[in-house]
């Protein structure tokens, strides 16, 4: 198998998180940039990483980078690149997505369609004919220019990886599945902890903390682009979702709460859970936020709670965020990961955090804030005498 570069993009600020996972597939990470992670794999390693990493929005195979201050320099550099390595002659390959920024060349169409020329001429040279079908499988190919250098690359996973396969449904306002995992991802929790989200909405949060806790490959419920891709093929697919099937702890125990106040958002929440294969492991249940309460101990709360400009009622989501510092407070030795966009939340949450990190939801600037309770004391083992 070859090395291959490969690129995973992702939301701002989750890089680290990112990197982190990719580092624990075994993979080395060459490059870190805002909002994309850069790494050496194989074959084999792009089917894993599509089906592994939590926080990716996609993973693509880097073709090739270079100025391009003209349209003619862009079609001449893209036409002499070895597309016929990646594509065969019957493939179906668009040029999917095109953006540009602080470059020459702005129009994204006319990117797309000099780019799609170039790799035409340059099959043709490749394969010795005039005309191609592309009736066979489909090879999406990117293009990004930012300040005047062209990057190239081919999609291998189709749909954005956020898209698990379990939320056909969903409400206002959802959370991705990428940025929950990631603020999963960024506590101590343990599965064999207390997990709640007192604001669960669709039930995003609590369904990717199980995935985490159960060790379930976030893909391994959906298809890519790249599952019959001839220079990857069928057997190594086949190994890496078998690998993911072994490494799943199904028969483990978890505590997981989700709550809402709106029923229809609850029921959303049970089809997503039962579409996950999980809804033997969570418990969603009609319950305002006045109402939390629990008798665990170091449990933790992940939550989403709405803010302005989802809500455009800032004076009842600051009453929330009071009716919140209220209640958890009675959680002594909980932790608390709470995302929101409003500046003024730690005043109206009553406590300053522990730590605040900066996360986007989509385009918007949110925070992560933090509050960490105690940890639990050490389990201590009894030596028979």
């Amino acid at each position: 198998m070859s090395k291959i570069e490969l690129v995973a993009p992702c939301n701002f600020a989750v890089e680290a998180i990112l990197s982190r996972e990719i580092k624990s597939l075994g993979y080395e990470v060459t490059k870190v940039e805002d909002g994309r992670v850069s790494f050496m794999a194989d074959e084999e390693g792009i089917c894993r990483s599509n089906l592994w990493l939590r926080t990716a929005e996609r993973i693509l195979v880097k073709i090739d980078e270079f100025e391009a201050l003209s349209f003619e320099e862009l079609f001449e550099k893209t036409k002499r690149l070895q597309w016929n390595r990646w594509i065969p002659k019957d493939a179906e390959f668009p040029v999917a997505k095109a953006s540009s920024i602080k470059s020459k060349l702005f129009s994204t169409s006319d990117i797309q369609s000099i780019v799609k020329k170039a790799v035409v001429e340059s099959l043709k040279t490749k394969y010795k004919q005039q005309w191609f079908e592309e009736t066979g499988e489909r090879y999406p190919i990117h293009v990004f220019l930012n300040r005047d250098k062209a990057s190239l690359y081919l999609d291998t996973s189709g749909l954005s990886l956020h898209k698990r396969g379990y939320r056909e449904l969903s409400n206002a306002a959802p959370i991705k599945e990428t940025l929950a995992a990631a603020m999963v991802l960024l506590t101590p929790w343990k599965a064999d902890r207390a997990f709640i989200d007192p604001l669960c909405g669709s039930g995003t949060i609590p369904i990717e903390a199980a995935m985490i806790g159960l060790n379930i490959a976030p893909g391994r419920g959906r298809s890519f682009v790249s599952d019959n891709w001839r220079w990857i093929g069928s057997k190594l697919w086949n190994r890496a979702k078998e690998e993911a099937g072994a490494l799943e702890r199904r028969d483990d125990v978890l505590n997981i709460q989700g709550y809402d106040i709106d029923e229809s958002a609850l029921k959303v929440a049970r089809i997503n859970a039962k579409m996950a294969g999980l809804e033997d492991k969570l418990h969603f249940q009609k319950r305002d936020i006045s109402e939390l309460s629990s008798k665990e101990k170091y449990g933790f709360i992940v939550t989403n709670p709405p803010y302005g400009e989802r809500l455009s009622d800032s004076k009842s989501v600051e009453g929330l965020y009071k009716e919140m510092g209220k209640v958890f407070s009675r959680l002594e030795t909980w932790s608390f990961y709470i995302i929101t966009s409003h500046e003024g939340f730690e005043r109206f949450f009553g406590r300053r955090a522990d730590k605040k990190r900066k996360l986007y939801n989509g385009m918007m600037k949110t925070d992560l804030y933090q509050f960490f309770g105690p940890k639990p004391p050490r389990k201590v083992e009894k030596i028979d005498e």
